[in-house]
């Protein structure tokens, strides 16, 4: 067990160095690194969380309401096409009626046909394999008279909201990725709720903004034979809707159904106008959106065409030409803040539904630097005491656990470094907490050789059975504390999670120094030293 070949003393040493070289990036400023750091040398630091370098916290709750009328609105486009296959199923009363969509058949005789079509558009979530049953989106319930309602099934809306609080978090990583936050938290809490947390943002107002708006893009004709405000005492067509302009701009009547939708965008950037030099958001479109917008571009030259984002038109040009290159202009009095902005929302796509903004918190960077000053303060404390006590127990071995302590803290720091975990003060509990276990390992090899001296051992037998049979112990123990740490990193979130990551990583470098590096130290004394006693 104490002898060592030179590959093995090697990959050690070379593990500490690369861990040192990898944990000076944390002391330079990010001038430095980029000035005078080789740029073939590692360049990353710790990324702080949010209690440490300050931030916006924000909880947001997916408005289920929003999304249900959404889904029953299209549920009753749905049922409207349906019975237009067949016009021979008369009915009447068609329209969403709290949260179910009715209608009444006019002809007895064509009830069970009308029940049959509506049967196909329960829309199936799940195939009931394995003997389980088929969980569908909506319930159909048929009354004797005629009429039918159809709404959402208790699993099936449970199963739907499910899925949109995940898209809902895609959507939302999206677009603070491209605002260029660095390591934003962004994790389900509960059934409907999303929390993120942005580490070092210093505009809360701007992020609420990008995350909160549904940015639900169509593309709307509009009808000018109908003034603004006849509409909005309700003389509308059917069909049509009045919708407000951006920036307080006159309302305008346009086709309520969209000729076409976000969905077609493939990319979206800022740029600028040759003419006015005025930022504008310049889109581009996928193959089967350039034939749409062509198609329909060439069939209303002369009309007007509104940009509508969330039910706001933010722009309105005349179709002057038919436009086939399957790319376009949108143009509204944006600074190059909000049309950057703009063009965020656009090439992150549409949130599935609202979210309404149920919990915000922001921490100044002073109460982050009083938490680093906190946490450094009780990661010194506890050192301390740690290599005050190994001193006084074991003396020269105790030295020797205190250098294996130096070097297991210089291993997590570069491991946290290294996988980008962000560092948070549970986070430095954690630490803590490990610098504790890790000499505790050094206890149990250093007991076990006391124990073995006593029993008439030779000074090197002694050593060599104490690390030998402590081994399984340190091992066992260890073990049982990766599991439940990994247990808390699985089901924890937020500050718990903070906690399991750098305690994971702190048991995993604790066994590489109580196993191997104290173990090279103390072989390499009693290769040059050959004590006749072990003081211990």
């Amino acid at each position: 067990m104490l002898y060592f070949s030179r590959w093995k003393v090697t990959t050690i040493l070379l593990t500490i160095f690369v861990a040192l070289v990898v944990l000076i990036p944390n002391y330079l400023s990010s001038d430095q690194i980029k000035n005078y750091w080789p740029s073939w040398l590692p360049g990353r630091q710790v990324v702080l969380g949010l209690d440490l370098q300050g931030g916006v916290y924000l909880l947001y709750q997916v408005d289920v309401n929003d999304y249900k009328q959404k889904r029953l609105k299209a549920l009753e486009g749905d049922i409207r096409q349906a019975m237009r296959e067949d016009p021979r199923i008369g009915y009447t009363g068609l329209g969403i009626q709290g949260d179910v969509v009715q209608l009444k058949i006019r002809d007895a005789d064509k009830v069970d046909e009308a029940a049959k079509r509506l049967g196909n558009l329960l829309n199936p979530l799940s195939t009931g394999a394995l003997g389980g049953a088929a969980v569908t989106e909506f319930q159909f319930d048929q009354g004797s008279d005629g009429l039918m309602r159809l709404g959402f099934s208790e699993t099936g809306l449970d199963k739907r909201l499910g899925t949109v609080v995940q898209q809902s978090i895609e959507v939302i990583r999206r677009r603070v990725d491209q605002m260029g936050a660095v390591e934003p938290s962004i994790q389900r809490q509960g059934s409907d709720r999303i929390l993120v947390e942005a580490p070092g943002e210093k505009d809360p107002a701007r992020l609420k903004n990008i995350i909160g708006r549904t940015a639900q893009m169509t593309f709307h004709l509009v009808d000018l034979n109908v003034s603004a405000d006849e509409a909005a005492k309700g003389n509308l067509p059917p069909g049509e809707i009045l919708l407000k302009q951006k920036e307080g701009g006159m309302p305008m009547v346009v086709d309520e159904t969209p000729l076409m939708t976000g969905e077609d965008l493939t990319d979206a950037q800022t740029s600028f106008q040759s003419q006015t030099n005025e930022p504008v958001v310049s889109f581009r479109l996928s193959t089967s959106g350039a034939r749409k917008f062509a198609q329909v571009t060439t069939d209303n030259v002369g009309r007007l065409f509104a940009i509508v984002l969330d039910d706001e038109i933010i722009s309105a040009p005349r179709i002057n030409e038919p436009i086939t290159q399957g790319s376009g202009q949108i143009s509204g009095h944006f600074t190059v803040e909000t049309a950057n902005d703009l063009a965020v929302l656009l090439r992150a796509g549409a949130l599935p539904a609202k979210l309404s903004v149920a919990e915000e918190r922001t921490v100044g960077p002073g109460l982050g630097a009083d938490s680093i000053a906190a946490g450094e303060r009780a990661a010194l404390i506890g050192t301390v005491a740690v290599v005050i006590f190994m001193l006084a127990s074991y003396g020269l071995f105790g030295i020797f656990a205190n250098l294996a302590l130096v070097v297991n803290l210089i291993l997590i720091m570069a491991i946290i470094t290294v996988l980008q975990a962000t560092l948070t003060l549970p986070g430095i509990a954690g630490i803590v907490l490990t610098m504790g276990m890790a000499v505790d390992s050094n206890v149990l090899i250093y007991e076990r050789i006391r124990e073995e001296q006593r029993l008439g051992r030779s000074p090197v037998s002694a050593i060599d059975a104490g690390f030998r049979r402590a081994f399984g112990t340190i091992l066992d123990a260890n073990i049982t504390t990766l599991i439940a740490a990994i247990v808390l990193f699985q089901m924890g979130s937020g500050p718990v999670k903070g906690f399991a990551v750098t305690h994971v990583i702190g048991i995993v470098t604790t066994m590489f120094t109580a196993i191997t590096f104290t173990r090279l130290v103390v072989a390499t004394w009693v290769r040059y030293r050959r004590p006749s006693v072990v003081p211990l």
